[in-house]
């Protein structure tokens, strides 16, 4: 029976195992978590619902005005016992008719207001897209020092072993031993903070994907790596000026504008209201004796207000001042576009610079001379304190190279943002 037993839970040890490897999540790449983003992210999609309400305001500017009609009954006698006797039915409808085109105009100011906000969603999205770039490179640049201080904390512990060795053979002082062991905590601590700051990355970026996934499911990939070759400062300028959606915002403002001028130049004219009206009495039963005070009619009339004191005048001079305003606007914000960009491309270049000898010397030297002096202090040529400045100095050239690497990729992220496309993945 126990064997049965224990038979049975190794078989389904066995199913269970592969099956939960079989569910381990796949790490996203970039494309995948900006897809989800944009699928998923509750400030997106507001803006997007906020599009559609600019769309159906354009319905309503398009919209005619509505006619009027009345019905009435004159004639109602008062001295009589017979009120009704002598009353006349009449109606009229009356229609508003709006001249230099305002109708037009009022459409062709929504929907240019429509236009403004599909670039404002454009720019929204822009933004947004850069902090989660920003959250996906430090999930990266967490694992790469996660990984960094998981390999120094192996190759101490193999140091360890070969020290305890030769400490256990007599070829090792006892407080060079605990030195060394005492340097441990150091990587120990570099460990548990490098895992920290890789589970509250991946929380930042769980919480832009508007995903409850557990971060211990969660994981990305991509390359951890720069490239040493940047296009020149004029070209990604013009890609600037032809992708920035907020500059692209300032010009439809602009536009809308004069739009706006042309309408309240439009408002200030005289619109003229025409009128159609009929009367007839009613039938009386004494119908043949009725001789009615008015004969059956149809009439024709229009109004016109006198705007003699209101032309719209306030609102043809705001509009006016609107057109000078935004201009101003438009001009900020192409200074603002091109400080932008220069500024992104001196720190994208900057970054560069500092690691281009990383990856040509810095690194290989620092490995060399740590091997070196370990060599070196294991058959009596060096000191521990040479070994334990070589493995400081490798360390910490290690850790630079991760953070600078990650300093450039949020960099590349800000030139991105600043071109308004992405020319650096």
């Amino acid at each position: 029976m126990c064997r049965f037993l224990r038979g049975a839970g190794l078989a389904v040890l066995l199913l269970w195992v592969p099956g939960s490897y079989a569910q381990a999540p796949r790490p996203l790449t970039w494309d995948e978590v900006k897809n989800r983003f944009e699928a998923n992210n509750p400030t997106l999609r507001a803006g997007a619902l906020g599009i559609e309400e600019f769309k159906a305001e354009e319905t309503t500017a398009y919209l005619r005005p509505n006619p009027q009609a009345s019905v009435g009954l004159d004639q109602i006698a008062t001295t009589t016992k017979a009120p009704l006797s002598e009353v006349v039915l009449n109606a009229s409808v009356s229609y508003l008719h709006e001249r230099q085109h305002k109708r037009e105009l009022r459409l062709q100011s929504a929907q240019k207001a429509t236009g403004i906000a599909v670039s404002g969603q454009a720019d929204l999205e822009r933004n947004l897209i850069f902090n989660l770039r920003g959250a996906f490179v430090g999930v990266l640049q967490a694992k790469a020092i996660l990984r960094v201080a998981t390999d120094n904390l192996e190759y101490w512990d193999r140091v360890l072993k070969i020290s305890r060795d030769r400490f256990d053979a007599g070829d090792l002082a006892r407080v060079d031993f605990d030195r060394l062991e005492l340097q441990r905590v150091q990587f120990e601590s570099d460990v548990q903070t490098a895992d920290v700051n890789l589970r509250t990355s991946k929380i930042q970026l769980l919480m832009l994907l508007n995903d409850r996934t557990p971060v211990d499911q969660f994981d990305v990939l991509g390359l951890f790596e720069f490239n040493d070759q940047l296009a020149p400062l004029d070209q990604y300028r013009q890609t600037a000026v032809d992708n920035r959606p907020d500059l692209k915002e300032a010009l439809q403002s602009l536009d809308k504008s004069k739009t706006d001028h042309q309408l309240a130049v439009a408002n200030g004219s005289t619109d003229p209201t025409i009128n159609v009206d009929a009367a007839f009495p009613t039938i009386s039963s004494d119908y043949l004796n009725y001789t009615p005070p008015i004969h059956e009619y149809v009439g024709v009339g229009f109004s016109i207000p006198l705007r003699i004191f209101d032309r719209n005048q306030g609102e043809k001079l705001r509009t006016q001042l609107d057109i000078d305003r935004n201009q101003k606007l438009l001009d900020a914000q192409e200074a603002q576009v091109f400080s932008d960009v220069d500024s992104a491309h001196a720190l994208v270049n900057s970054n560069i610079i500092l690691l281009r000898p990383y990856k040509a010397k810095y690194l290989e030297e620092a490995t060399q001379v740590r091997d070196t002096i370990k060599f070196s202090y294991e058959h009596g040529g060096a000191s521990l304190l040479d070994f334990l400045n070589a493995e400081n100095d490798y360390r910490s050239v290690q850790m630079n190279y991760a953070n600078l690497v990650g300093a450039y990729l949020t960099a590349a992220a800000q030139l991105n943002l600043a071109v308004g496309r992405e020319v650096i993945q």
